[in-house]
């Protein structure tokens, strides 16, 4: 957003970085972190779903904070940090949890696989506290490398040590471990979902703008309440908000409109913004994932998206989502 538009509108920095220093909790969110919080005791597989923008790394982030400021240190933190989440193997995991584990005083990581296990066990053993592995865009892990982190769950617990394991991901994961053939690992998993605001989206567009504004700014000389009502309406996840309410500034500023009324959000909220290929991507399934889910064509699958596939058809590969989990 460019400075003058922030001067226009009394702006004290951008809205995308509202909550870098502060954190927006609904009350979802806080029963999610609490019931997270108690399954990484219990040394659990943890998946955390939700669509893209609701807040899944703030909240892996929250928790890592509260761990790490935590006194006591009851438990430690390790995180995955590769960028290539479709290349991510077990080594790789393996890799993080001897970066963030070992000390000077420590043997380096042995490069033989069956070495490099009982390494790792008898190093978690030595800390003599649990473990925390977190894993965010989990839904991009291999299925192997899925049955992989419970096997090596299995092995440190083995050697007397606790390697709860928090995969954050799309619903698309939270779908795929509840299928039959990931069932050795659904099945002993514990899954939360974060759903978005729920009734907390009002409540969160005037947070949203108090972060940015100067104290005691009253948010409808900024935008009126029709135009937040409709926002409020239409939109979901936090990344949308962000998104939408710096368009609808630069859209104001463009027109010398202030406050930001009805007329100007119609004009820059998206056409599609809840067609089904934007519902379905937002879950994780995009145009390559429902090609090989479905066993089509990308052709026949790219019209299905766009509405124009026969009826026939259509009905058909939407019944095959529905029976496959996925929301449609």
């Amino acid at each position: 957003m460019l400075s003058d538009i922030r001067s226009y509108y009394g702006l004290t920095r951008e809205i995308s970085l509202a909550g870098q220093s502060t954190y927006f909790e609904t009350t979802q969110s806080q029963h999610v972190v609490k019931e997270l919080k108690l399954a990484i005791k219990d040394g659990k597989l943890i998946v955390l779903a939700g669509i893209v923008g609701t807040g899944k790394t703030t909240t892996l982030r929250k928790i890592q904070d509260a761990l790490e400021e935590d006194k006591e240190k009851e438990i430690l933190v390790a995180k995955a940090l590769s960028v290539d989440g479709g290349q991510i193997s077990l080594g790789t995991l393996i890799l993080a949890l001897f970066c963030d584990l070992t000390t000077v005083k420590d043997d380096p990581m042995p490069t033989q696989t069956e070495r490099r296990e009982r390494a790792l066990r008898a190093l978690i053993r030595k800390r003599r506290k649990p473990v925390a592995l977190f894993i965010d865009d989990a839904h991009q892990l291999h299925p192997k490398t899925l049955i992989g982190l419970k096997r090596l769950m299995e092995i440190v617990r083995d050697g007397k040590g606790t390697l709860p394991i928090v995969l954050a991901g799309h619903p698309k994961l939270k779908n795929d471990l509840l299928c039959p053939s990931m069932e050795e690992i659904g099945a002993r998993s514990a899954l939360f979902e974060l759903d978005g605001f729920g009734t907390d989206k009002k409540k969160y567009l005037h947070w949203l703008i108090a972060q940015v504004t100067a104290p005691r700014t009253k948010i409808d000389t900024l935008i009126t309440d029709a135009a937040a009502a409709l926002l409020c309406d239409r939109l979901t996840t936090p990344l949308q908000f962000e998104l939408y309410v710096t368009r609808a500034f630069e859209e104001g500023f463009r027109v010398g409109q202030k406050p930001v009324d009805v007329d100007t959000i119609n004009d820059i909220l998206a056409p599609d913004l809840d067609g089904l290929e934007a519902r379905l991507t937002r879950r994780g399934y995009n145009a390559k994932v429902l090609t090989d889910m479905l066993g089509a064509k990308p052709k026949e699958v790219r019209a299905f998206l766009g509405g124009h596939l026969p009826p026939e058809r259509t009905q058909e590969l939407h019944d095959h989502l529905l029976a496959a989990g996925v929301p449609v």
